[in-house]
Parts: structure tokens; sequence; C-alpha cells
């Protein structure tokens, strides 16, 4: 577990370090990147089920804007095999309810059900890794900031910061936490259910005292319910921003309505 904890650890602190890194995505305007994400994300996710090979051409997005951002793509695919257990989950249903066969590979006879799992899987895969990209190319802070910036109510952009802030309050009062255990445990590994109750108990409680501390601090340096703006923040909207925004729109637009990949198939045939 203490392993596990301080994995997390270094992955969050990774991320943090990625967002500050200089690349042709990093400098664009943290507006411009949450805006062709949102369109990539509802321009994919409406693409039906049974379009699978129109799924794959939206591949091609990760991987580009990986490539403009300097992010190694293995390892933001790496990450994204995180929510496999829950698309799996989620999909394995279409095997058994939809057996309608489509075609066949050899002597295989692939049905509608596999086709529709696979599709379920590639969309949740896609959706992390443009997410990823999008945090590790701008940073947590600077996402909510842009969020803040396009009119979504300070609510909810101070709560999603807040969320992702208080994650290693959580992580380091766990740490902590198991790291007196072991001074006391003289060797022990495993302990009944109820010690582990008591963990979780105290381990809430201590949390809440450290947030109500980072509140006061807070409250007295000014804090008025608004994200404040980030020093690496951009002044302004340049024209390069504007350029990656209509140039990314259409192309997911295009590759949405026109179904270039059925058309090329049927071309070659």
């Amino acid at each position: 577990m203490k392993n596990r904890l301080q994995h997390v650890l270094c992955e969050l602190d990774a991320m943090e370090r990625t967002a500050r890194m200089r690349s042709p995505l990093h400098a664009l305007d943290a507006r411009a990147k949450l805006l062709v994400t949102v369109v990539f994300l509802v321009t994919m996710l409406s693409v039906p089920l049974s379009r699978l090979s129109e799924l794959l051409a939206f591949a091609v997005f990760p991987i580009v804007t990986a490539a403009m951002g300097g992010l190694n793509f293995g390892t933001v695919f790496r990450r994204s095999l995180i929510v496999l257990p829950l698309v799996a989950f989620v999909g394995v249903f279409n095997l058994f309810y939809d057996r309608e066969p489509v075609f066949r590979i050899g002597t295989v006879v692939v049905t509608a059900g596999w086709v529709s799992f696979l599709s379920i899987i590639l969309r949740g895969l896609l959706s992390v890794q443009a997410l990823l990209i999008l945090i590790g190319s701008t940073g947590y802070y600077r996402l909510c900031r842009s969020m803040q910036r396009l009119g979504l109510p300070s609510v909810f952009t101070t709560q999603l910061l807040f969320v992702y802030r208080y994650l290693y309050v959580l992580i380091e009062e766990a740490l902590a936490m198991r790291r007196a255990r072991d001074a006391r445990s003289f060797g022990r590994r495993s302990y009944p259910l109820k010690v582990w109750g008591t963990l979780v108990g105290q381990l809430l409680i201590r949390t809440f005292e450290r947030a109500e501390l980072i509140s006061r601090a807070m409250l007295a340096r000014g804090f008025t319910g608004r994200i404040p703006a980030d020093v690496f923040e951009s002044p302004a909207w340049k024209m390069r921003d504007t350029v990656f925004l209509a140039a990314w729109c259409s192309a997911l637009l295009l590759l949405r309505l026109f179904h270039p990949v059925e058309t090329l198939s049927t071309l070659i045939r």
C-alpha cells in the first residue's frame, strides 16, 4: 500500500513537471486546447458503435497532439489503460446481446456485439488519452483557470481544483499514518478488519483538520472564491491559438460528417 501511494504521488508530480515543458503545444492558450479537446470528445463519442473504422481514424488526434507537446505517446497510452477494466465491463454485455454476424475473418464469424464492444473500449481509451494530453500540456491549475475564463461558474472550477489539490493532502496523511503504523507493528503485516476501520476513520478526521487549516490560510491570503491568474498564464489570445483551434475543429468535423474512411475503402474496392 505504501509503495502504491508513493507511486501515485510520483505520477502526480510527473504530470505537473510535464506541464512546465516547452513545446508548440505548451505555448498555446489553454482555452484553445480545452475547446479543441471538447470538440474531439463530442465528435468522437457521437460516432455510432457500428463504425469502428471511423473511430480508429480519430486516434490520429492524440498521436499528433502528443508529438506536438513532446509527450511520449507510449506513456500516455499506458496510463489510459487504467480505464480499460471499467469500459470492458460496460461493453462486455454486448457480446451476449447482439449476435448478428457482420463479417468473417477466415472461418471466424465477427458479430455486431464484438464490433460494439471494441468500439466502446476504443472510445474510453481515446477519451482518457485526450484528457491526459490536455492536462500534461496545460497543468491542472491552468486548465481550471481556463474554464473560469471561458465563463464556467467559479464554484464549479474551484471545486475541481480543490478535488485535485486535496488528493495530495489525503495521500500525505495516509502515508504518515502508514509510517506510524509500521513503527508500532513490530513486523506484523496483516491486521483485523476492526483496525482498518479505525485507520480509515482517523484518516478522514485528519484530512478534515488539514483541510480546515488550508482553508484558513487561503482566506488569510485574500482568497475570494475565484482562481487567481497564473504567473505563466498567456496574457492574450494570439493568432497561433486561432489557427490551432480552427484547423483541428475543421478536421474533426470533416472526419465526423463526411466519413473519409468509408469513402476511401469504397474507392479501393
